[in-house]
């Protein structure tokens, strides 16, 4: 069995990418706020902290991939 077909797909994947970044960009931008915010100052990063901005951004760039061309 060969492992070609899994790079393609995940190069194709890749590529697909900047246009979902693109499409997400107001959500990404929330969420980047967001980590930025928890991370400053003296208290650490903590799991969940940004977890709506988070599941935002994952929901478009879910939606962006969907409507994308391969």
């Amino acid at each position: 069995m060969s492992g070609r077909g899994v790079w393609l797909r995940a190069r194709a994947r890749l590529r697909r990418f900047p246009a979902a970044l693109a499409a997400c960009g107001d959500q990404a931008a929330a969420y980047g706020r967001c980590v930025a915010a928890a991370a400053a100052g003296p208290a650490e990063l903590r799991r969940d902290t940004c977890l709506e901005e988070f599941q935002a951004l994952r929901e478009c760039f879910a939606r962006a991939v969907r409507l994308c061309p391969s």
